[in-house]
């Protein structure tokens, strides 16, 4: 079964077992994590609901991609700016996909005043 999750503003196709490399997110090494924000789910070229799926995923490492320089210049105005930048990213090993997704029960509560304030204003 295959996945497309949105996480950091990207799109990734995972299935698990994969590993995949996407934008920093918080969490040590070794812990779990839910992406919820599924956009396709399938398998083979059958497509499935979406609705309450989710990602497991485990953090395997907090990392810096590789360091790209920023140079600007403007010629004949003695103008020289050298600046480095390296991304934090977060990587993943994709555990399950398919977990329902623990929705908050609505309970009854909210008729029970209603009914309790009716008397309450009548007096």
């Amino acid at each position: 079964m295959f996945a497309i999750v949105r996480t950091g503003g990207k799109q990734y196709r995972v299935a698990a077992g994969d590993k995949i490399v996407v934008e920093k997110l918080e969490g040590e090494a070794g812990a779990s994590i839910t992406l919820g924000d599924i956009l396709l789910a399938g398998e083979g070229s059958e497509l499935k609901s979406v609705e309450g799926l989710t990602v497991s995923a485990e953090i395997i490492a907090q990392a810096k991609a590789d360091k790209i320089i920023v140079f600007k210049k403007r010629r004949r105005h003695n103008y020289r700016r050298k600046n480095g930048h390296r991304q934090q990213h977060t990587i993943l090993r994709i555990t399950a996909i398919g977990g329902e997704e623990k929705k908050k029960a609505v309970k009854a509560k909210t008729a029970a005043p209603a009914e309790a304030e009716a008397p309450a204003a009548q007096a």
